[in-house]
């Protein structure tokens, strides 16, 4: 296992609530019935997407959240404009959508997806970079890709723990990935992303870890009762304000696992 390729120690098993009874099962069919019909919304408009306005983006990607069942709670600044590299905590496969319902941008995904079935036809079609985590000597060109676009003015989408974890345990943000942001001097947007139950205390739920499948994943948000998926967006990191890639990581991470900010808006 490459040191590129970590993994958390996380697993379904160990990790993950159960959710969901045989009384959830018709609720939770139309809500899979309504993420699929979404879902396929958004395909639909694949083809025109560079001419779609990001508000409409946004609330497409929180439509998905919502369709799941997913209450969506979001706090704290707006996103700057131009360049800008949005770093965030990697729980779930709603990670994804919730970041985008932020500010749309360009996903940095693992090589790998390129070869699933639809679903990498439709990451290359969303335009997202891809990363070959197993080949360290392609790293140095992956990075000057992401510092590329973000000169040119785009928002690019990263998750720096490289693996998913379930929420109550966090990895730490690798840092290479920093240094598109200090080479194209656009700031870094930390995103901290939590699951919890409405009425209390955190949920492992939303979890995609371990050897879940996905469908597994999907099911057990779908059945879940009053989720809540709180998003939470401090200050931007100015690269001006540290002086290499490993300080630059280590503040957005304090940011994104432990930074606490005013309610901004809630959904």
């Amino acid at each position: 296992m490459s040191v590129w390729l970590p993994s958390a120690p996380c697993t379904p098993g160990a990790c993950v609530e159960r959710t969901g009874s045989v009384t959830a099962v018709p609720r939770a069919v139309l809500r899979l019935l309504a993420v699929t019909t979404v879902l396929l919304a958004g395909i639909a408009l694949l083809p025109v997407g560079r001419w779609v306005p990001a508000g409409v983006v946004r609330w497409w990607c929180r439509a998905v959240v919502r369709a799941s069942g997913v209450r969506v709670r979001v706090s704290g600044t707006t996103v700057p404009t131009g360049g800008v590299l949005l770093v965030a905590n990697h729980i779930s496969w709603l990670d994804i959508p919730l970041l985008a319902a932020v500010r749309p941008a360009r996903m940095l995904a693992k090589a790998e997806i390129r070869r699933w079935p639809v679903a990498g036809w439709l990451t290359a079609r969303s335009g997202a970079l891809f990363i070959e985590r197993d080949r360290l000597r392609a790293l140095p060109d992956t990075v000057a890709r992401i510092a590329d676009a973000l000169r040119g003015g785009a928002a690019v989408a990263v998750f720096p723990e490289g693996s998913t974890w379930c929420g109550r345990a966090q990895g730490h943000f690798r840092r290479a990935v920093f240094q598109a942001a200090l080479d194209a001097e656009v700031p870094v947007q930390p995103v901290s992303l939590r699951y919890r139950l409405v009425d209390g205390g955190s949920s492992t739920a939303p979890a995609f870890i371990g050897d879940d499948s996905l469908l597994t994943s999907v099911w057990r948000v779908v059945s879940a009762q009053g989720l809540l998926a709180e998003v939470e967006v401090p200050a931007p990191v100015t690269p001006d304000s540290h002086p290499d890639r490993r300080s630059l990581a280590r503040a957005a991470q304090l940011c994104a696992c432990h930074g606490r900010t005013g309610e901004h808006a809630a959904g």
